[in-house]
């Protein structure tokens, strides 16, 4: 069954830990994720881009091999099916289909926009027990063809767009998607603790989850972030080790390949990492 994030946020919060978001592209992810989940006894988020959706053929696919792959496998711990970085259309879709959270992507808009449609989904999301996010600076780097310059975004807006009644926040505070660069300075924290207190400590939310040192990691989580979203590091890792595979050889077994075979390796690489970001999180043993 799926289930909102807002408790499991607000749990991360006051316990001084982080939920993981991770995002799924396929079955295999969506397995791997949820047995890694099941086996340390973590809440999980499985984060869904617009571009990811419309990969698995809509949204409405995503929510039902989902509900059906939680009871088949048995899970057991809280799971949060999430829009990422949706546009106003998805966010509507998303609801429509059956997912138990969304993103509203409104950074791209000024403020007065942002608070309008932000204010519409948060009745229509809360309506339908559906937990929402939304967003304030836009994050750096491109997911999805969303393209951030990496804005930290300003304590007072902040302010304004969580006080519409939405459940997390998700603030720019230098943080961007995909690898960091060489040149990069680091999490603003001084930013975010003026957005933690400004927002009357709402579960913030850390985009750009992947190569942000650990130290860095842990001083966000003591300074209100409640979910940090993982996305390119399970792809590099899932790349890496069926790379190998291949180039090794072993799927050429005189009969074709067996897709399981060929991609049982990047499977395993996912769930490797998936348990090293919980445990970094320090959401094992908190479902």
């Amino acid at each position: 069954m799926l289930v909102n994030a807002t408790e499991m946020l607000q749990k991360a919060r006051d316990g001084h830990y982080a939920v993981g978001q991770f995002n799924i592209n396929n079955l295999e992810w969506t397995k791997a994720i949820l047995q890694t989940a099941q086996e340390l006894n973590s809440p999980v988020i499985l984060g869904v881009s617009e571009g990811a959706g419309k990969y698995m053929t809509g949204f409405a696919t995503v929510a039902a091999m989902v509900k059906s792959m939680i009871e088949t496998l048995g899970i057991t711990v809280p799971v949060a099916l999430h829009l990422d970085h949706g546009t106003y259309e998805g966010a509507k879709k998303c609801i429509e289909a059956g997912f138990s959270s969304i993103m509203f992507d409104g950074s791209h808009y000024d403020i007065e926009e942002n608070v309008a449609k932000t204010t519409e989904l948060v009745a229509l999301a809360h309506a339908n027990n559906i937990s929402i996010e939304a967003e304030v600076g836009s994050i750096g780097g491109e997911e999805d063809g969303v393209v951030g310059m990496g804005e930290v975004a300003d304590p007072q807006e902040c302010a304004r767009i969580a006080s519409l009644g939405i459940d997390f926040l998700a603030a720019g505070i230098g943080n961007i998607h995909g690898v960091y660069p060489a040149n990069w300075k680091g999490l603003d924290f001084e930013a975010l603790e003026k957005i933690h207190n400004a927002t009357n400590h709402i579960p913030l939310v850390l985009h750009g989850g992947t190569g942000i040192p650990e130290d860095m990691i842990r001083t966000a989580i003591n300074l209100g972030v409640s979910k940090i979203n993982v996305n390119t590091e399970c792809q590099l890792a899932f790349a890496k080790a069926t790379r190998a595979y291949v180039e090794a050889g072993k799927d050429l077994q005189g009969k074709g390949f067996d897709p399981r075979k060929l991609l049982a390796p990047g499977v395993d690489a996912i769930k490797a990492t998936v348990k090293e970001k919980m445990e970094l999180f320090g959401s094992v043993n908190k479902a």
